[in-house]
């Protein structure tokens, strides 16, 4: 349907088949590979996959396919390839089985950037979800030498509501952070990259061993300053209002509900 509804055409094979379990793909290598796996999945049996040639950075939970989906597409990347896809935050820091995985994949210096995006992007979903970027080869397609390094995003402020649900990213955001990515990887066309505070970082990985080799992009930005010309009072007093603002919403909206469900009491 992804592909179908972006006018992407595929060869998708003869029939439906599972991923893990029916790989129709064993001898490719993509110089490409861009995913969109179900978060979380616990129901992938992945019990019966000890031991499978692709978990070459660990056997993943079998409770949990995040780190099997990460590294079943490492395992069909080409030499230089890159993989682009999207995990929940949770990847990000989890320990475990899951987090020795994550350890092993970080010291063999495949990550070349994490995203972290805002809530509300999805249709299905309020959670705020993470992008990753991994490449087997950190000096290829006339990319600079970014060895040792990870480039760290974080986008969780952009983007503005159009709906009471849904979030959308303007095309100068997306702009914004392309154009980030491709300055740190180093393109002659491309600007000079330069760390931004609150926004984006390259960090190597002995800094993200020192931070338990979570990758939240938050631990490595660090934080916009303060604006100094508000001082701190009129600070308090505009959030004070805010949040009494917010409340006497909640405060409505709980009115409404217990108004809705009166009257289903009273109809039914």
């Amino acid at each position: 349907m992804n592909l179908a509804i972006r006018h992407i055409e595929a060869d998708l094979g003869e029939s439906w088949a599972d991923s893990f379990h029916d790989d129709r793909h064993k001898d490719l290598r993509a110089d490409f590979v861009i995913a969109n796996p179900p978060f979380n999945f616990d129901e992938w049996d992945g019990a019966k996959l000890r031991g499978d040639p692709r978990w070459v950075y660990g056997d993943p939970p079998p409770g949990n396919a995040n780190f099997a989906w990460v590294q079943h597409f490492l395992s069909h990347l080409a030499p230089t390839g890159t993989a682009g896809f999207v995990l929940a935050n949770g990847a990000l820091s989890v320990q475990g089985l899951e987090g020795e995985i994550r350890k092993k994949i970080i010291e063999a210096d495949l990550v070349d950037c994490i995203l972290a995006l805002p809530t509300n992007l999805f249709f299905g979903t309020t959670i705020p979800v993470t992008l990753w970027f991994l490449t087997k080869s950190k000096r290829a397609n006339g990319h600079r030498d970014r060895q040792g390094q990870t480039l760290f995003i974080d986008a969780r402020s952009l983007g503005s509501m159009v709906t009471r649900v849904q979030r959308v990213l303007s095309s100068s955001e997306v702009s914004q952070v392309a154009e980030t990515y491709r300055a740190w990887r180093g393109k002659a066309s491309n600007p000079e990259y330069a760390d931004v505070v609150g926004f984006c970082r390259s960090a190597t990985i002995d800094e993200i061993k020192a931070f338990d080799c979570s990758l939240s992009p938050g631990r490595y930005v660090g934080f916009e300053a303060a604006d100094e010309a508000e001082p701190a009072s009129e600070f308090v007093s505009r959030l004070t209002a805010t949040m009494g603002t917010q409340l006497a919403e909640v405060n409505r909206l709980g009115g409404e509900l217990m108004s809705m469900l009166e009257r289903l009491e009273h109809d039914g």
